[in-house]
């Protein structure tokens, strides 16, 4: 992410800062006006509906609701029939308008003014003053617009948006307002512009690396403009450890390139293990004088990819264990919040993730900084639609005019990203299906390649053979393949020098902790629930994840799979609903199924026991899992079938401390009635999970995993007694006192011995004293319709959970849980400067 180098809290009258910039090697300090780029989501005010002359200063707005960015109003509800079940159930569509009031000082008078939204969605329009500042249709990209011929200096400025996301316009939640962060910024007319750095490095195995960073320097003056580029390298450690400095001259009312080569001796590498960050830190000088700061993140690594050795990161192979991932976060809605994508990204690494495919659209920066940290590789998707839409009011109304502005701000603002390998031109285009269809995909690919020569393009395929006879996979530099697991060694010796993956895999479904019996691959339930037993798969195309362990440990070659999804999300209730993904209409025949159930977590980030599955595939740390849960009043004597996962050799199963015997894995194989569009009706074998068929009786069940005949991880499960207690659980203790942090906090149902009761579903009431307010409770069901907003949830087999956001004043925040039949419970949470 690129960003001025000196940050400030926001200020509602914008004046100049003086800082002191040390330039090195010039001589001693000069002092000069320079202001950071500022924060601009406090104090807007947002009106749901049309409002004339919303764009004039004097329009009366004084009884609009006040907010602070980002927002989603759609996730505020209600859930209503009404809307597109595939769309969330929630009002997706309509008209909303933001205003902001604010000065800037007349010191800034000979500076340039502008705005930079992160996203908005969609349909976005800008006035300041009442005058057009300009527009973005496509809500998943940032833009900045050059507000100085507009800015009253002085005196009260009012920025106004206007957006209008339509119905039928995304085939998922897509959130609606402006969602993502808003920042001002005071340029000088000679200055870096937005995305303005290009960095690449190489020979990094060596001693001494090169780095080498392209600057564009805008000179809005009227003259020519002689000055100084001097470029700082900062370790991840904030050491100074290479300085350069060029002479430039920029030619008045143009933009110039600024090639620097830098050294870094012993450069210390990102990778998935050690994920360093460096900093690069650009300062324009005229006469000695800093006029301009601009500051780049960037990692060392040299990514390649090959037939022979599918993806190197630094020399190394890896197999991409991935995941697709929307862009909402559960019950926050689309709303960005860096705590709330950090914590989605932790857990997916838990369960032995290391990249991330952008399903279908740009991630929100945050999602990519936080990928940078964790050492989390990523694949950036750019368009779900080309020129033929999927949905009526999708992309495809834009695409002729917006899509070659979209992709290349896309990788500009995104390429220094060291977690980024792969730039995705289109997920399932339906263009695979025409004869001319590789036109577009070649011209794509050599946008993207004419922006970033140093990462392939890729899509997602899903309609084998359509996209290999009509030519769309030789326009692409790797080749995705969306549901085609059996398919992969074939496509491989038909195309000896191609390179293939599994852009999008499994579509397995399932709810936390629903357990159906007999275990039979039936698609739906009168529950409106899915079998977390993950043999119900839901749609034709889809498959268990078993199916492509089993391909991608066969086809050495392939890449490795994004599954879908990471994490459920809003919209798209798959297998419910009633439609597939070239349907244009509602998806409300199943109502209230609102949400997906696709993903190994649940929408509040509970893991289901699928989570554990890919665990035991790809994680090292000896682990295991069993399931279901012991509590089955009604059914002694029956049988019960008893699934566990590990990554260890071998599973002993003791029920009430008798042993019913060890399994090993990949000898013992557990028969599960898997059926998809490519495998015959009926049984698959998986030598990933082990089975024992258990007569029930109260108490417990325990498993113990070996590795080398080494007890080396175990888990049990107690039959639960009646439910007593409270337990709130917090992710973390101590939170930033910045108005915007979040403590997530599990809500548990317990008995009291403090067994989860694994059928609780308890209404819980929340209440919060101090520092700090409830943002938003969850449960996971994706039929519940209650608000997120409420103060009270339903637990949903057990769980529930509430999410604490701190306000700015530090202190103690105390959150009191209590329901009519269970003891309450207290916890406190510190707020902290």
């Amino acid at each position: 992410m690129n960003k001025k180098k000196y940050k400030s809290k926001l200020f509602d009258t914008a004046t100049l800062l003086i800082i002191a910039i040390c330039t090195i090697g010039l001589g001693a300090c000069k002092q000069t006006q320079l202001l950071s780029d500022q924060e601009f989501n406090k104090e807007w005010l947002f009106f749901k509906g049309e409002a004339e002359n919303a764009i004039l200063v004097e329009f009366d707005d004084s009884n609009w609701r006040k907010l602070n960015l980002p927002h989603d109003w759609a996730i505020e509800g209600p859930f209503s029939k009404e809307y597109n079940a595939r769309t969330g159930g929630l009002p997706v569509h309509g008209t909303g308008w933001y205003r902001k009031h604010f000065q800037i000082s007349k010191v800034a008078q000979n500076k340039i003014i502008s705005v930079e939204f992160d996203g908005a969605m969609n349909n976005a329009n800008v006035w300041v003053n009442g005058q057009f500042a300009g527009k973005r249709p496509f809500g998943y990209i940032g833009f900045e617009f050059d507000i100085t011929p507009f800015i009253k200096f002085g005196e009260e400025n009012v920025i106004a948006v206007r957006l209008s996301p339509e119905d039928l316009s995304a085939r998922w939640y897509s959130g609606a307002g402006i969602y993502r962060n808003v920042k001002l910024k005071i340029n000088n007319k000679l200055h870096i512009p937005q995305w303005g750095t290009k960095i690449t490095s190489k020979n990094i195995s060596g001693s001494n690396t090169q780095v080498n960073i392209t600057s564009s320097i805008c000179n809005k003056y009227k003259d020519q403009k002689t000055a100084q580029l001097q470029t700082q390298i900062l370790s991840p450690k904030g050491e100074i450890i290479s300085v350069i400095t060029s002479d430039i001259v920029i030619q008045a009312k143009t933009t110039g390139i600024v090639d620097q080569k830098l050294n870094v001796e012993n450069p210390q590498v990102w990778s998935l293990e050690t994920p360093n960050i460096y900093t690069a830190i650009s300062n324009i000088l005229i006469g000695g004088k800093t006029v301009d700061s601009y500051e780049s993140k960037f990692g060392i690594r040299e990514i390649k990819f090959t037939p022979e050795n599918g993806f190197q990161l630094n020399g190394k192979t890896i197999k991409l264990q991935g995941v697709c991932m929307h862009h909402d976060l559960g019950p926050l809605g689309t709303a960005v919040n860096y705590r709330a994508t950090e914590r989605q990204m932790e857990i997916m690494k838990g369960m032995g993730v290391n990249a991330l495919r952008t399903s279908h659209n740009p991630p929100s920066p945050e999602m990519l900084e936080i990928c940078d940290k964790l050492g989390i590789l990523v694949q950036v998707e750019a368009f779900d639609e080309w020129k033929i839409g999927k949905v009526p009011n999708g992309y495809n109304k834009y695409f002729d005019e917006w899509h070659e502005k979209d992709l290349r701000d896309m990788i500009k603002r995104d390429r220094n990203h060291p977690s980024v390998i792969m730039w995705s031109i289109g997920n399932e285009i339906l263009e695979q299906g025409k004869t001319d269809g590789w036109k577009i995909a070649k011209a794509l690919t050599e946008i993207c390649h004419s922006e970033d020569s140093t990462r392939p393009t890729t899509a997602g395929f899903n309609y084998y053979p359509a996209p290999f006879e009509n030519q769309l996979t030789k326009y692409v530099d790797i080749v995705g393949m969306n549901y085609w697991p059996i398919n992969y060694e074939e496509i491989l010796e038909a195309n000896p020098n191609m390179i293939v993956y599994g852009s999008e895999t499994s579509s397995q479904t399932s709810s936390r902790g629903v357990y159906h019996f007999p275990i039979e691959a039936k698609e739906q339930h009168q529950t409106n629930q899915v079998s977390s037993y993950d043999v119900t798969v839901g749609p034709a195309w889809a498959y268990p994840p078993d199916v492509e362990f089993e391909q991608q440990e066969k086809v050495k070659r392939s890449l490795g799979e994004f599954m879908w999804t990471g994490f459920d999300y809003l919209g798209e209730p798959t297998p419910y609903g009633g439609r597939d993904n070239s349907t244009h209409g509602y998806w409300n025949d199943d109502w209230p199924s609102r949400s997906s159930y696709f993903a190994p977590v649940d929408l509040c980030g509970f893991p289901k026991d699928r989570y554990y599955l890919y665990q035991s595939q790809w994680t090292t740390k000896p682990m295991v899992h069993v399931l279901p849960h012991w509590n089955w009043e009604g059914k002694e004597g029956d049988i019960i079938p008893v699934y566990s996962y590990t990554n260890c050799d071998e599973v002993e199963l003791f029920v009430n401390g008798k042993s019913f015997g060890k399994k090993v894995k990949g000898v013992d194989l557990t028969p599960i009635p898997a059926e998809f569009h490519f495998f015959p009706k009926g049984t698959y074998l998986s030598k990933y999970r082990l089975s024992w068929d258990v007569p029930y009786q109260p108490g417990n069940i325990k498993v113990v995993a070996y590795k080398n005949g080494k007890v080396e991880a175990e888990k049990e499960i107690h039959t639960a007694g009646k439910a007593s207690q409270i337990n709130l659980v917090a992710d973390r203790g101590t939170i930033n006192a910045d108005g915007k942090d979040l403590s997530f906090i599990t809500v548990r149902i317990e008995d009291e011995n403090g067994n989860l009761c694994p059928n609780a579903n308890q209404l819980i009431e929340f209440s919060i004293e101090g520092n700090g307010v409830i943002t938003a409770v969850g449960n996971g069901d994706a039929t519940s319709l209650k608000a997120y907003q409420s103060k009270e949830r339903n637990a949903f087999n057990g769980l529930c959970l509430l999410i604490v956001k701190s306000t700015e004043k530090s202190g103690i925040i105390k959150i009191t849980a209590k329901s009519n039949s269970l003891t309450c419970s207290e916890l406190t949470i510190n707020s902290k400067k």
